[in-house]
């Protein structure tokens, strides 16, 4: 089935971003929040936080955001707290005004809110041997289960996700605070922003490493 141009966007933003499915469509600034929420997932795969990091920084400096105090914090700021602390950088930007209060808190619920999509949207990834209720004994409570998971999750999912088109555009506003290219091809990211070459067999090897090492 054709997907149409929000769909094939939404899939990108909750796509692994891996050397090995590396993103299709041109990057902007949702791509960015989807690499900071992959990079706090990395805790203990360190080839992996290199990994996303790169990709992250890489992709501010293409949206111009070199000086933009978001980039310091994503270099600086540890895998497990980056997409966690994102509301903070409101008071690196506007200081600890009121309205900066106000900001950090709809920042918190517009980030917890994009957070519940990503989880729901990836947790087949979590599947690692067996599918969730594949040992049930019942078949009639098997299937049931199964038709929640495969059916009517996936037929609800796929207009629930277009949420974050309109979250990343209001979060953007809100943390950013200035214009930004609304899209970079991943080519171009990779020639002129030093953005991680998914062609790179050394680099996908180290990707790859973290998953066979990590308990």
């Amino acid at each position: 089935m054709q997907l149409t141009a929000d769909q094939s966007r939404a899939a990108q933003l909750i796509s692994a971003y891996a050397p090995y499915d590396p993103p299709r469509l041109p990057l902007d600034v949702g791509d960015l929040w989807s690499l900071l929420w992959r990079l706090d997932r990395t805790t203990r795969m360190p080839n992996r936080e290199r990994y996303y990091r790169s990709c992250a920084l890489a992709l501010c400096r293409g949206m111009g955001l070199e000086k933009h105090p978001i980039y310091r914090f994503i270099d600086q700021t540890p895998a497990g707290e980056v997409y966690q602390l994102l509301p903070t950088v409101v008071y690196r930007v506007r200081g600890r005004s009121l309205d900066a209060h106000d900001q950090k808190a709809a920042v918190e619920q517009l980030v917890r809110l994009r957070d519940d999509i990503l989880r729901i949207g990836v947790y087949p990834e979590s599947w690692a041997n067996k599918w969730p209720g594949s040992g049930i004994q019942d078949v009639e409570l098997r299937e049931r289960v199964f038709a929640v998971l495969f059916t009517a999750l996936n037929g609800q999912f796929g207009g629930f996700v277009r949420m974050l088109l309109v979250i990343d555009i209001v979060v953007a506003n809100l943390l950013i605070d200035i214009q930004l290219p609304e899209e970079i091809a991943l080519g171009r990211l990779i020639k002129a922003y030093q953005y991680p070459d998914p062609a790179d067999a050394q680099m996908r090897d180290l990707y790859l490493v973290d998953e066979l090492t990590t308990p």
